[in-house]
């Protein structure tokens, strides 16, 4: 833009001079004033050129001192974001590192979430299998049989795992004479002292299976229906306990506690019924019948089998008892006879000494005056035993010799 002013003002300065030289020529004669008016309106109209071309001139200075400071900011900005990236790289290379680990974890996501959809596949699956065992369960419980069958299965291996023994600590479907009728419980629990138990398998199943087919967050109708089915096993339980107390099971059954245990092989049925009916443990307990769920029942059934253990324990303690005193008796008559054959030892050394001293004192005296007729034969003096027979000095012994001696004495 600075090489313009220079030719502006060329161009104006040459309309100037060429103006001036017009009127110097003017004044001598030599031009037209026509001419010379035309001479004055280039000369005006180059003045306004001139300002003009100034007044860009200095627009143009303006707008290229704009410029220039613009780049100088540009520059300043540029060298600015250059510090700015410069410090910024490490936050560059962990922004980067956390993509590569984000998108790792994206992509574990994506695989768990396959897997989780998988595994909640299998689980309603599984569910649905359930669900269905459990609806077949249910139907065959409905019959009576079946349902007694049931409940008998799960007395038995209650039983055997609380370390009782089929034939020996219990019988199933004995026979016995309650009241002058023939009865057959479900089992006969043996006691030690020769006392006997009778158990109940059966129990009331169909009103609560009805009842739990409803969710327990039904609304309305169904819920009003399902607490109803509810009620209805409650009384269910409670009508069981007056048929079974009228058996009178502990009459028929020697040295028997004067009750019945009435087995409910499943804990939601007898908590179904308490819950419905609070006084229902009561009232069996009036009637001599004891609820007893497979929780209650087995904590019973590991009592009778310690009490069996510590029974078995009771009898072999009086039998080592017996042969302790056995043993003592006969002790006691080995060391008589000990006595007896030390006795016996001491006459026979005291009888040996006897026939030495006569010997030495009597034969030998005689024996010597033989000798002095034949001096080949010599008769060796016999030696006296000075040993004793060791008493027996045991306090056991002793006492048992001294008792047997004041038992012969008296």
């Amino acid at each position: 833009m600075d090489f313009l002013l220079p030719l502006i003002l060329g161009l104006v300065l040459g309309a100037g001079i060429g103006v001036a030289i017009g009127l110097l020529l003017a004044r001598r004669g030599s031009i037209p004033p026509a001419a010379l008016d035309t001479l004055r309106e280039q000369l005006t109209t180059a003045e306004v050129r001139v300002a003009q071309a100034e007044a860009r001139s200095t627009a143009l200075d303006e707008q290229l001192a704009l410029a220039r400071q613009r780049d100088a900011e540009r520059e300043s900005r540029e060298r600015q974001e250059g510090k700015v990236l410069e410090a910024l790289a490490p936050v560059a290379s962990t922004l980067r590192a956390m993509q590569l680990k984000v998108d790792e974890l994206e992509q574990q996501r994506s695989r768990q979430h396959g897997e989780l959809s998988q595994q909640l596949r299998t689980a309603t699956e599984a569910e649905e299998r359930l669900r269905a065992t459990a609806e077949s369960l249910a139907s065959a419980l409905r019959n009576n049989a079946t349902r007694g069958v049931w409940g008998e299965t799960q007395l038995r291996t209650l039983v055997e795992s609380a370390g009782l023994l089929n034939r020996v600590d219990f019988f199933l479907q004995e026979s016995i004479d309650a009241d002058g009728t023939a009865r057959r419980p479900d089992m006969v629990l043996r006691l030690p002292g020769g006392k006997s138990i009778a158990v109940d398998a059966k129990v009331p199943y169909n009103s609560y299976i009805e009842a739990s087919a409803i969710p327990a967050t039904a609304t309305g109708e169904e819920e009003a229906r399902r607490a109803s089915l509810l009620a209805d096993h409650a009384r269910r339980v409670k009508a069981h306990v007056d048929q079974l107390a009228a058996k009178n099971y502990f009459t028929g059954l020697d040295s028997s506690p004067e009750f019945t245990i009435a087995f409910i092989p499943n804990e939601p049925l007898l908590a179904a019924a308490l819950e419905k009916d609070p006084a229902l443990l009561e009232y069996a307990f009036g009637k001599r019948i004891a609820l007893a769920s497979p929780v209650s029942f087995w904590a019973v059934l590991k009592t009778i089998a310690f009490t069996w253990q510590q029974e078995v324990l009771t009898d072999e303690a009086k039998l080592l008892f017996d042969l302790s005193k056995e043993l003592y008796a006969r002790v006691a008559k080995l060391a008589e006879h000990a006595d007896a054959l030390g006795g016996a030892i001491e006459r026979s050394v005291k009888a040996y000494n006897q026939f030495a001293s006569s010997l030495e004192t009597r034969v030998l005296v005689t024996a010597r005056r033989l000798d002095a007729l034949d001096e080949s034969k010599v008769i060796p003096a016999p030696r006296s035993i000075d040993e004793q027979p060791r008493a027996l000095t045991a306090a056991e012994l002793t006492e048992s010799l001294a008792d047997e001696l004041d038992t012969s004495g008296a």
